[in-house]
């Protein structure tokens, strides 16, 4: 029967062996399409309170280094593979990928059929489900009752998550050489290559918790203004929300991205809804209105901005274009503001999707912190 079952809150039930620390988890079931990246994904702080599907059916053979992390522990709650690797190859690796995920009390489960869960979620949405092991194997067996927790647990919609994940104090990440900018980054879930990004542009960045001032935000007359990325509905985010309203009052430069995109467009007065199940992956395309290029994009989002990709729509901080789109579904992907000095995107620039095609984003971000 296997020593460990993941159980999602339709009532279907997969069985499997135990991988990482055993236990009991729950959270919201998600897919994650991508073939490497498995410790940036493990550690990015978007996906906290989410059960991870991984795509690819080899996971762990690159083993987990000391360098990649995105966030100071793995954010996810839990993991599920098809076939582990028997034993990680990469000059860079320290240790294994089940035994990290033991140190840090994560729950996972391998040998289960990946593709058709994965199926089972692009038909019917992401789901709560809970992932079981360590237990008897009565306890095990009684899938009732195990998917009694599963129901009885919070669901994502409605669920304010930064507060879990951002900084419990400020920090400053220096630039790289001669200082040209100074932003203020409001931590809803920041992935640590963000900094670095600015830093290889001059820009010296502090990060400062969610449940910052706006006096606190903008401690210091910083230059500019980032919103990150980060886990849950930014319908329930309202104090980020009313922060960035203010920040566009004071036309100060700001950038955000994925989660970010999301508060800046409520701020804007725009909607926000649920996906189905949401993009998550390093090979997601998006054209860009402007000028019709395409980049090929990390993302990892279950919720998204409501509007007409490439229209233009009006906002009491004046023009707002839906300048970004992804072509496979329709998302709107990014805003450009036309009244304010404001723009975001829906994915994550920081991250390398194959190409940096998402890069020069900041060098965008940059050009508008010298315009000001």
């Amino acid at each position: 029967m296997g020593d460990a079952v993941l159980v999602l809150e339709d009532g279907s039930v997969h069985r499997g062996e135990a991988f990482g620390a055993r236990g009991r988890s729950l959270g919201e079931a998600v897919f994650a399409t991508g073939m490497t990246g498995y410790q940036e994904t493990l550690t990015d702080p978007s996906y906290h309170r989410q059960i991870v599907v991984a795509t690819a059916p080899h996971i762990g053979n690159t083993g987990w280094n000391d360098e990649d992390d995105e966030s100071q522990r793995i954010q996810v709650a839990g993991y599920v593979v098809r076939d582990p690797a028997r034993r990680p190859s990469n000059w860079r690796s320290r240790r294994d990928l089940a035994d990290e995920l033991a140190a840090q009390g994560v729950v996972g489960i391998s040998g289960v059929d990946t593709r058709a869960i994965t199926r089972r979620l692009r038909e019917a949405g992401s789901m709560r489900a809970g992932l079981f092991s360590g237990l008897s194997h009565a306890a095990l067996a009684d899938t009732t009752a195990l998917r009694a927790q599963v129901l009885d647990s919070p669901g994502m919609a409605g669920a304010d998550l930064a507060g879990a994940v951002t900084t419990g104090e400020p920090y400053t990440v220096p630039a790289t050489g001669q200082t040209r900018f100074r932003v203020a980054a409001l931590d809803l879930g920041i992935k640590a290559n963000t900094p670095r990004m600015l830093a290889e542009r001059g820009v010296e960045t502090r990060v400062v918790p969610s449940t910052a001032s706006i006096d606190e935000l903008l401690e210091g007359n910083p230059d500019g203004v980032f919103l990150s990325n980060g886990p849950g509905d930014p319908a329930a985010a309202e104090h980020a929300v009313t922060l960035t309203a203010e920040v566009l009052r004071r036309e100060v430069p700001l950038f955000g991205i994925c989660f970010g995109n999301q508060i800046l467009a409520r701020a804007l007065g725009l909607g926000t809804y649920k996906m189905r199940y949401g993009h998550r992956g390093i090979n997601v395309p998006v054209v860009d209105h402007a000028n019709g290029t395409v980049a090929i994009t990390s993302q990892n989002h279950g919720f998204a901005v409501a509007g007409e990709p490439g229209a233009r729509v009006d906002s009491s901080f004046g023009t707002v274009h839906l300048s970004h789109s992804c072509p496979n579904d329709g998302t709107v992907e990014g805003l450009t503001c036309e009244g304010v000095p404001a723009f975001s995107v829906q994915y994550h620039p920081e991250a390398a999707a194959g190409p940096h095609d998402a890069a020069d984003l900041f060098d965008r971000f940059a050009l508008l912190l010298g315009n000001r």
